[in-house]
């Protein structure tokens, strides 16, 4: 999002000795380190990789659940062996022995599997057995939230978070939730607890980038024409599809890193079918659709 001056004509001396200097110091920055957590996971994964492609730029760390995990990620990406971190983000103790980093990606999320059991109506039910939300979507985020704070008022934190916050009962909060005996019901709200934790943000005080995005799809990025909005809204907006790869939303994560427009903002993002509309390619111009809207946390319900 940051383009070299345009110079036209002759360049006088003066401006080339500039140049020079403004190169010098360029090159003598040291790449801005950030944290990358749900490394291993398949959205933050490819903004991990990504980051590893200019190494000028950024030195990318990624957080992952186990030793497992790790070696499977410094194998695939082929990257020194200190970017790679194991870290339980629901401890606070971990998280705050991390070392001093630029800006944070949280793409960690509670990730809904089978259990095995099925419903009455013959369809299978799934929890979270690598932590409830409110376990990872909220005091794990929290955790990351407070690591970056101690780095510094100026860390910037971008979440990748996910459509669908404004409804109190949308069918996500229902994954992982039990009744006990006496009524009372635990687990799931998981939008609940990550648009708690994107508030959590907010109030930090810390620059931040939240993207809601679609239904995820493992599909390449860099084909299609992505659509912002914000508050779940569709009607109106060029669009009515709901999903968007997995890829392109790693990009936007990236991009928000690098495009001043993109900070302290919340929105949404989808994207057209492939082969309908202009592949994005202008990340600016795309969040100025926007016109400097942001999602309204008045709506919606945070927490159980």
């Amino acid at each position: 999002c940051l383009s070299p001056p345009n110079i036209r004509g002759p360049m006088k001396v003066t401006s080339a000795f500039s140049l020079l200097l403004i190169a010098a110091a360029e090159a003598m920055a040291s790449p801005r380190t950030v944290v990358v957590s749900g490394a291993g996971g398949q959205t933050g994964r490819p903004a991990f990789r990504k980051m590893l492609a200019p190494p000028d730029e950024y030195k990318p760390v990624g957080l992952v659940r186990t030793e497992e995990s790790r070696a499977a990620l410094l194998e695939e990406t082929n990257s020194p062996e200190d970017s790679v971190v194991v870290c339980d983000i629901t401890s606070a103790e971990d998280c705050a022995k991390l070392p001093k980093f630029d800006a944070l990606i949280i793409g960690s999320s509670a990730k809904p599997a089978p259990t095995g059991e099925m419903t009455e109506a013959g369809r299978p039910v799934f929890g979270f057995p690598n932590g409830q939300p409110e376990e990872v979507d909220w005091i794990g985020q929290k955790n990351q939230i407070d690591a970056a704070i101690k780095c510094g008022k100026d860390t910037h934190v971008v979440i990748c978070s996910s459509m669908g916050g404004t409804d109190p009962e949308h069918m996500l909060n229902s994954i992982g939730k039990s009744t006990a005996e006496d009524g009372t019901v635990t687990g799931g709200n998981i939008l609940r607890w990550k648009r708690k934790a994107e508030v959590y943000l907010m109030e930090s005080g810390l620059p931040y980038t939240i993207v809601h995005p679609g239904g995820l799809l493992n599909e390449p990025g860099g084909k299609r024409e992505l659509v912002v909005g914000v508050d779940d809204i569709t009607e109106g907006t060029g669009s009515d599809n709901r999903s968007i790869p997995r890829e392109d939303v790693a990009e936007v994560l990236l991009k928000s890193l690098s495009c001043p427009s993109y900070v302290n903002r919340s929105f949404d993002v989808r994207s057209k079918p492939e082969g309908e509309g202009e592949v994005t390619e202008d990340f600016e111009a795309l969040i100025a659709r926007l016109k400097g809207e942001n999602c309204d946390y008045s709506l919606g319900v945070t927490g159980a």
